[in-house]
């Protein structure tokens, strides 16, 4: 990796068998790779705390026999069409379907987006994923 600094870390013994337990239930080849991580999520969510664009995903499981419910669903996302980058729909069964619809922009928006979505009746889950433009990630 280009830039790579080396670093010291001093840990108690018992939080240093912690790490290394976290490490190997992750399945990452080793400590280093494992704080990259963390770090990375950190500054993941110093990016929806401070308001700078990021990405988002909605995924939501629905009753698409709720009357009226697909319309609003469409009319949420085109009052924030600016936004929404790509929706996939999917059929579960007969009566569920489930979308994830991905999205960038301030987290403000992208929170009212997934609150309105999830206040429809019919809707019977709705989450938020965030995530980063990656902007921020690679310095």
């Amino acid at each position: 990796m280009p830039n790579m600094v080396r670093i010291s870390i001093s840990l108690e013994s018992e939080l240093a068998d912690e790490l290394d337990r976290l490490v190997t239930r992750a399945d990452y080849e080793n400590r280093s790779e494992y704080l990259r991580d963390l770090i990375r999520g950190q500054l993941v969510e110093e990016e929806w705390t401070h308001g700078r664009e990021v990405l988002g995903t909605i995924t939501l499981v629905y009753d698409h026999h709720q009357s009226g419910l697909g319309d609003k669903l469409t009319a949420l996302q085109h009052d924030h069409h600016a936004s929404v980058l790509a929706g996939t729909h999917v059929h579960l069964d007969h009566h569920l379907c489930a979308e994830m619809i991905m999205m960038r922009g301030k987290p403000e928006v992208l929170r009212t987006l997934a609150d309105g979505i999830r206040k429809l009746k019919g809707v019977l889950h709705a989450a938020l994923s965030v995530s980063s433009t990656g902007k921020g990630l690679r310095k």
